[in-house]
């Protein structure tokens, strides 16, 4: 036999999860086969496929040649830079202590190969680099088209086009009731603020898992809860008025605590609203053990609420200073119970789900191993990769589960 020869196809933003949930590797003519036909036709102008069919071709052709050859395609993840890199880097490694090849070809679309040739080359030789272009596509032209997908996708379209528009806004609206430039600039510096920090990141993946749709029957608590945290805000803002036009006081702190019992007498109806919208959708997706932790989670915001409306009531002197006292540790020894009660309703929860055996893939489509073990009274489950290795996830990280587990 000839030379053992890798031909590997590389997805560094993992489109073909992202669009027929199929994860990485791809390992076979005959799954690079059907993964390439599944993506083209959900995406027909992705490159990628193209990329796997002629990554299919030339494995053909050095499998003519006499040579012992396999066909990979191995993803990257849909946030590039270091989390795509270390995806590409694992999915390598797995495939090379499978595959023990003497060399490499690289087929690519163009779009990856300056970065995955050098974590290709510190362990394996590279004979080729193969790379993709369409052939109706000139330079100008395939620039063009590349631009106009972008912008179809939705974080380069909040970029060009959401951010600008809202700016616009801002200052139409300042304009119009005369706050001046002010008010728009410091949102703007708040934004700055919380997109340098990866504040909004972590919001836009929460929102995510919000699970807001017309079609279902959460959507009317959603709605009812957004109305009345509306309400909220405008009795928050009601309470302040008052106290300034009633000349109580001056004192910033204390108009703020006015402000602040306005807002959080209507608020716990909008958390409630919410959280029964959540349980709903999470009841109908069969996830109890999460519908469990949205109440906890809620559960210990009521507690905060209350404490922060007992802080304010003692600040404007509705309430002695030993009934505050005694008030909050009354409201901590209900959210001791609550901590309580929802670790064993978890745990009575995850005992009922049959998870043991099955695959454990993360949210970028990235196969992990299979569950060993539950203990559902620690909360964890153990999962067994192909190396051997045993490891230990959080329960809370899991978003789904059905044929396979998918975590965070």
């Amino acid at each position: 036999m000839g030379e053992r020869i890798l031909v590997l196809a590389v997805d560094i933003d993992n489109d073909l999860y992202r669009k027929t949930k199929i994860t990485g590797p791809v390992i076979g003519r005959q799954e690079n086969l059907k993964a390439a036909a599944r993506l083209a036709l959900a995406d027909p102008m992705d490159t990628d496929s193209n990329a796997m069919f002629e990554a299919v071709k030339r494995h053909d052709e050095l499998k003519r040649a006499g040579n012992r050859v396999i066909v990979v395609t191995i993803t990257g993840a849909e946030k590039e830079g270091y989390v795509a890199d270390s995806e590409v880097s694992r999915q390598l490694d797995m495939v090379l202590a499978k595959f023990k090849a003497d060399s490499c070809v690289l087929v690519t679309d163009g779009a990856s190969d300056n970065r995955v040739l050098p974590i290709l080359k510190t362990r394996v030789k590279v004979n080729s680099v193969d790379i993709v272009r369409m052939k109706q596509s000139e330079h100008l032209e395939n620039t063009y088209f590349t631009i106009l997908e972008k912008l179809k996708e939705p974080h380069y379209a909040r970029i060009v086009f959401g951010i600008p528009a809202i700016l616009l806004l801002l200052f139409a609206l300042s304009y119009y009731f005369n706050f001046g430039w002010q008010p728009p600039v410091a949102l703007i510096g708040l934004y700055l603020v919380l997109k340098g920090f990866g504040i909004e990141e972590a919001f836009v993946n929460s929102a995510k898992g919000f699970g807001f749709s017309v079609y279902r029957m959460s959507f009317v608590f959603y709605m009812a809860a957004i109305l009345f945290f509306i309400i909220s805000l405008i009795v928050g803002y009601g309470n302040y008025s008052a106290a300034v036009q009633s000349r109580q006081t001056f004192d910033p702190i204390t108009l703020g605590a006015y402000a602040v019992q306005g807002f959080l007498l209507i608020l716990p109806i909008s958390v409630a609203l919410f959280l029964i919208g959540k349980i709903t959708d999470l009841e109908a997706k069969r996830q109890r053990y999460r519908a469990i932790a949205q109440g906890t989670y809620v559960g210990f915001a009521l507690v905060g609420m209350i404490l922060l409306y007992l802080g304010a009531a003692w600040i404007v002197g509705q309430i002695y200073f030993w009934q505050l006292l005694i008030s909050s540790a009354v409201v901590l020894f209900i959210g001791y119970l609550i901590s309580r009660s929802s670790s064993y309703l978890r745990g009575r929860a995850v005992r009922r789900t049959k998870m043991k055996d099955k695959q454990v893939i993360n949210d970028i489509g990235a196969y992990i191993g299979r569950v060993t073990e539950v203990d559902a009274k620690r909360g964890v489950m153990f999962v067994k990769t192909d190396y051997g290795n045993v490891l230990r996830y959080d329960i809370d990280r899991i978003t789904n589960i059905s044929d396979r587990v998918i975590i965070r």
